[in-house]
């Protein structure tokens, strides 16, 4: 009973605190703009079962696809070995489904033992990949202290959460021959029956009964951690990988969103009559997180910080400074700061912005050309919040490259990014 009673309290407190940050989250969330644009529900859900749920895109680089296969399979399945723990602590039973399950559950713990040895096998060559072979698109400026350190961590967790497993199912393997009664006949678990056989064998009942307790326990801190931890992690993504990709942009790839006044200005330009605007707002572009879209808002916290989008941005290989993952992250941290300011009347006035965050050397080096847009497995469009950025710099702030002052003049006088002196329709005329 009093076991019961302290799981029982240890898993409301960890939910109730869990609870309090995804609210957060959604709070933050909720601070970007709502979109009017139509919205295919069926190419929607079409996203989430390809991109979300079927890893599509991870396999354009098969290696490390096949190898976060593992550990994503191991990961959804182990959840069912989850809730039948949840039930064992607060029932204080012990493996609840073993007897209604039978025979299919010998398979269901099986499956879930070989994926996890295959996910212990690639969080090590994950961990590999990053401290030791050192993969330039982890070494990036972006990279170094936390998120670093978060990668880190929660692999370390992976390797402590399958071992918690086995170290559970191989002492259980012995004791349901030495004790029946108490412990339920699971079959032979392939992989914990090898571990207790070659390990635990000449173990004594008593430090068998230490050792199930110890993992089951090692297995059920680790998870309530990950809990607790995701929602300040880049492995929100487990989470919020869906809805960024149900949600995601569904227009042609590179398809630039009109702004009305402007666009009525360039009609009034070539004699045509200006449309009725329905947004009579005053400001154009975005200059902080309340002016971007609650869609991009969630690719920032969907963001696996894997850095393909970066990996083939042409600017940051020739060397320039912008990086795609350091713009998602920054809208992040963004918003984290945000959530941590007093807010009276609902605002936030501590005088700040995206802009310092992002430079605007990062924002006018992009090329516009889409490569980070295709490259995310997660379908986050990095090129929305930096034309929107470079938007309001020109807009509001008369600001943008010296350079292109010759063409925004010319575009104005003559509607030609050419600076000659015809007008951009004159050929039509001749």
């Amino acid at each position: 009973m009093l076991q019961i009673l302290f799981f029982s309290i240890l898993s409301g407190l960890v939910f109730y605190i869990a609870y309090g940050r995804f609210l957060q989250i959604y709070k933050n969330i909720s601070l970007g703009i709502t979109e009017n644009e139509k919205h295919n529900s069926i190419t929607g859900l079409k996203n989430m079962i390809l991109f979300a749920l079927g890893q599509k895109k991870m396999f354009n680089k098969p290696v490390s696809g096949i190898f976060h296969l593992f550990i994503y399979l191991a990961f959804a399945l182990t959840q069912i070995e989850l809730l039948e723990i949840l039930m064992d602590g607060f029932t204080g039973e012990h493996r609840i489904f073993a007897h209604a399950l039978g025979s299919f559950y010998n398979f269901l713990i099986n499956s879930i033992e070989i994926l996890s040895f295959l996910a212990f096998i690639s969080t090590f060559i994950f961990l590999y990949r990053r401290n030791i072979l050192k993969l330039i698109r982890f070494q990036k400026p972006e990279m170094k202290g936390w998120p670093s350190l978060d990668a880190n961590l929660i692999l370390m967790g992976e390797i402590l959460l399958i071992a918690g497993i086995f170290v559970m199912n191989s002492s259980d393997q012995i004791l349901q021959n030495l004790d029946p009664q108490h412990y339920p006949s699971t079959g032979k678990l392939y992989i914990s029956s090898f571990i207790g056989a070659s390990l635990l064998g000449q173990f004594p009942q008593d430090w068998l009964i230490w050792l199930e307790r110890m993992g089951w326990w090692l297995h059920l801190f680790v998870i309530y951690g990950f809990i607790l931890y995701l929602p300040f992690s880049k492995h929100l993504h487990i989470f919020l990988a869906f809805p960024n990709a149900y949600l995601s942009n569904q227009d042609s790839r590179g398809k630039m969103s009109n702004i009305p006044v402007i666009e009525n200005e360039a009609r009034s330009m070539v004699g045509l009559s200006p449309k009725e605007i329905q947004d009579q707002t005053e400001i154009f572009g975005a200059a902080d997180i309340f002016h971007l879209t609650k869609r991009t808002l969630i690719g920032a916290y969907s963001c696996t910080e894997c850095g393909r989008c970066t990996a083939v941005c042409p600017a940051n290989l020739t060397g320039k400074k912008l990086s795609p993952r350091k713009i998602v992250m920054d809208i992040r941290d963004r918003m984290e700061e945000i959530s941590k300011q007093p807010k009276p009347n609902g605002e936030c006035n501590d005088g700040k912005n995206l802009f310092d965050y992002i430079s605007r050397e990062e924002i006018y080096a992009c090329t516009s050309c889409n490569a980070c847009v295709e490259a995310c497995p997660v379908l986050i469009n990095p090129l929305e919040p930096i034309l929107a950025l470079r938007r309001y710099d020109i807009l509001m702030n008369s600001g943008g490259p010296s350079e292109w002052m010759s063409m925004f003049n010319s575009l104005e006088n003559t509607q030609s990014v050419w600076q000659i002196p015809e007008t951009r329709d004159s050929w039509t005329k001749s």
